[in-house]
């Protein structure tokens, strides 16, 4: 089966996927390994901490930038690039480590760089997949690159990326330089699709506003971007302190709470398997709007609950949720946004998914510092009793 979908899919999506795989595999081992880098060099928690900052600060900084760069240039040829450059970045970091010559800056530098390519590469392939499956298989498509995202990123990557710095600091790092040079030589082989040709070239500022202009005029695309934009908040806000929750609510020491976080994987991978199935019986609309009270149902049933078996399925639950969310919005956007908008309109979803996630972190701490530990879950299961309010209606158009 899995076969016979592969070909229905194509041979480009084939060569897209396999080097979206990989990459993710290595980019998942350079996440575990980087830390580990910078707590051999110092024990500043801040330095430490700052290597995650300097490989998500990007997003911030650029989201929109790029987007507006992926509507302009040949989205194959960039990805190739961007995935090359990456390659020699991190190709550099394994040298100096293996020589013993790696300052914390550099590391920092290296982790910035990768962060930068992918607000490029990852907004340029998602704008590039809509050229290269049919609009009926998108949910597929979209499936099979989130599947292999949690399993090569989230289950094979992070452990793997540890080992891998036990036995030589250098040897995670080098892994990934050769997973990038494979995806961008994958990526190559890809048939050529032509560059979108806009009514009109104007500034980087103005193709921006455009992009931003148009998702707002789009009342089902408005009102999903700001829905994940407000979710995310509430669910950072309530995940921040998911490791105390875990120890003081719940009574679990460090292995129940790694635990809890495969539960995350297990229903995001399992997610992605029933995504396009459950969009096909049941229709967009039914299924997004069950996502929002999946949502509002999780946060409510962590606020009361002591049992870490009620917490363990109903995180399940609400990661099956959140694939099949992202699977159906993607695909969503990437069928109805013009080719000439994909770049800049993805750019913006990634722009709210960051940075709600940003702010709810600190909006977490902040309150589960002045009142208690469930407190930010109840607000979080308040605030998406609102955000599936107000979408509610608007839903009905996917």
């Amino acid at each position: 089966m899995s076969v016979l979908l592969s070909a229905r899919l194509g041979a480009d999506f084939n060569k897209l996927w396999t080097a979206s795989a990989v990459s993710n595999v290595g980019d998942g081992v350079t996440m575990a390994a980087g830390p580990l880098l910078i707590a051999s060099i110092s024990d500043n928690p801040a330095l430490i901490a700052g290597a995650v900052f300097a490989q998500q600060l990007p997003w911030l900084l650029f989201a929109l930038v790029s987007g507006a760069l992926v509507d302009r240039i040949d989205r194959r040829l960039l990805v190739v690039s961007v995935n090359a450059g990456r390659a020699l970045a991190l190709a550099g970091l394994a040298v100096a480590v293996t020589t013993g010559t790696v300052p914390v800056a550099l590391v920092y530098v290296v982790l910035f760089l990768l962060g930068s390519g992918e607000t490029l590469a990852d907004t340029a392939t998602g704008a590039l997949l809509p050229s290269l499956v049919p609009a009926s298989r998108l949910e597929s498509a979209n499936a099979r690159l989130y599947a292999t995202f949690t399993i090569g990123n989230q289950f094979v990557a992070k452990p793997l990326g540890a080992w891998l710095f036990v036995i030589a600091a250098a040897a995670p790092f080098g892994l990934d330089a050769l997973t990038f040079a494979v995806a961008a030589v994958l990526t190559a082989t890809i048939r050529p699709v032509p560059v979108p040709v806009a009514a009109e070239r104007s500034s980087l500022r103005a193709e921006i506003r455009a992009g931003l202009a148009w998702l707002w005029r789009h009342r089902l695309l408005r009102t999903l971007a700001v829905s994940m934009g407000f979710g995310n908040v509430a669910f950072a806000a309530a995940f921040a302190v998911f490791v105390l929750y875990c120890r003081e609510r719940l009574g679990l020491a460090g292995v129940g709470f790694g635990v809890l976080l495969t539960a995350f994987a297990v229903g995001g991978l399992f997610g992605t398997t029933v995504a396009a199935a459950l969009a096909r019986r049941f229709g967009s609309a039914a299924v997004l709007r069950t996502g929002l009270l999946v949502e509002a149902g999780t946060h409510l049933t962590l606020a009361m609950t002591r049992s870490p078996w009620v917490a363990a399925t109903v995180i399940v639950v609400f990661s099956v949720h959140a694939m099949v969310w992202g699977v159906i919005v993607s695909s969503i956007r990437q069928r109805v946004v013009p080719a000439e908008l994909r770049g800049r309109v993805g750019s913006v979803h990634a722009l709210l998914d960051l940075g709600g996630a940003a702010l709810g972190s600190l909006i977490g701490g902040l309150l589960a510092g002045v009142w208690t530990i469930t407190t930010p879950y109840w607000i979080a299961a308040a605030a998406m009793v609102v955000i599936a309010t107000f979408a509610w209606r608007p839903l009905r158009a996917a």
